[in-house]
C-alpha cells in the first residue's frame, strides 16, 4: 500500500505546490522577474545535477529525488515562458482575420523560442537519464513536456476553457491565438492517450513481480500523467482550471480579446458556446 498511496500524495503535493509557486512569482512586479529567473536557473542546474546523479542510483530515495529534479528543470521552462524571457519572435496579438496556415504560422511565432528551448532541454535530460538504471526522472520530464504540447495544441484547435486567468498581463495577447469551442477532434485522443499511459503504468506497478522501486516509480509517473489528464479535462468542463489555484491568483474579471480591444483570431465569445442541457444560464 505504501508504494502506491505515498507516491500519489507526493505527486499531487509536488504538482499543486510547484504550479502555485510559479503562478505566485509571476504575479509579483515585473522588476522582480530577473531575480525569479536567476533563482529558477540555479534550481534548474541543481535539477540537472540531480537527474544525472539519481540516474545511476536505483533506490527509493533516488526515484523521488529524480522526479523532484525533473520538476525543478520543468519549472525553469515554465518560468522562462511566463515571465516573458523565452517566448517567440512575435509578441503581438493574432492578425485580424487570420485563418488556416496564416493563423498557424502566427501561433508558432509567438512560442517558437520556448518550444526550441523545451526540445534542447529534453535532449539533455534524455542523454542524462534514459540509458541508466533509474530513468524515471527523465521519463517524468518527457511526460510533462508531452502533456504540455498536447494542451497547447488543444488550446489552438479549440476548447471551452482557456485558463486565461492564469496568464500574466504581459502575455494576455496569447488569448487571441486560442479558439473557443466545446471540443476539438484532437481532444479525445489526448485524453485517451494519457489514460492509456496511466493504465499501463499502474498495471506495471501492481504486477506481482514488481519490486518496491518499480512499483513506486511507476505509480509516481502514473500520478503525474493523471494530473495532466485532469488539466485537460478542465479545458472542456464548465469549471475553469484556475479554480484549482483560486487562492493564489489575484481577483480579476475574465477578459476576452474584444474586451481588450485587440484583434481576435479563432475566438468564439463565451455566450456563443452552447451550454449543456440543464445547465444554469
Amino acid at each position: 500500500m505504501v508504494e502506491h498511496l505515498l507516491p500519489v500524495l507526493f505527486a499531487v503535493a509536488l504538482w499543486w505546490g510547484s504550479t502555485g509557486l510559479i503562478l505566485r512569482l509571476d504575479r509579483l512586479p515585473r522588476a522582480t522577474f530577473r531575480w525569479t529567473m536567476l533563482g529558477a536557473t540555479a534550481l534548474m542546474m541543481a535539477g540537472m545535477a540531480g537527474l544525472w546523479w539519481t540516474a545511476g542510483q536505483r533506490t527509493l530515495a533516488a526515484v523521488y529525488l529524480g522526479v523532484v529534479s525533473a520538476i525543478l528543470v520543468w519549472g525553469w521552462i515554465e518560468i522562462a515562458f511566463l515571465t516573458g524571457f523565452i517566448t517567440g519572435p512575435r509578441r503581438a496579438p493574432c492578425p485580424a482575420g487570420a485563418r488556416g496556415l496564416d493563423r498557424l504560422r502566427a501561433a508558432i511565432a509567438v512560442i517558437l523560442w520556448h518550444e526550441l528551448a523545451i526540445l534542447g532541454v529534453a535532449a539533455i535530460v534524455a542523454l542524462l537519464t534514459l540509458d541508466a538504471p533509474n530513468p524515471y526522472g527523465g521519463i517524468a520530464f518527457l511526460a510533462l513536456a508531452a502533456m504540455r504540447l498536447s494542451a497547447k495544441l488543444n488550446l489552438f484547435l479549440g476548447v471551452r476553457n482557456f485558463g486565461e486567468a492564469m496568464l500574466p498581463e504581459h502575455l494576455r495577447y496569447l488569448e487571441t491565438y486560442f479558439a473557443r469551442r466545446r471540443m476539438n477532434a484532437l481532444f479525445p485522443f489526448s485524453v485517451l492517450g494519457g489514460t492509456a499511459a496511466c493504465v499501463g503504468l499502474v498495471a506495471t506497478a501492481a504486477a506481482p513481480g514488481s519490486d518496491m522501486v518499480t512499483a513506486t516509480a511507476h505509480t509516481l509517473l502514473a500520478s503525474l500523467i493523471a494530473l495532466g489528464v485532469l488539466e485537460h479535462a478542465f479545458m472542456v468542463l464548465p469549471i475553469p482550471p484556475e479554480a484549482l489555484y483560486r487562492r493564489l491568483l489575484p481577483a480579476r474579471p475574465v477578459a476576452f480579446p474584444d474586451d481588450l480591444h485587440v484583434p481576435s483570431c479563432g475566438v468564439v465569445p463565451r455566450a456563443a458556446v452552447p451550454k449543456p442541457h440543464g445547465s444554469r444560464p
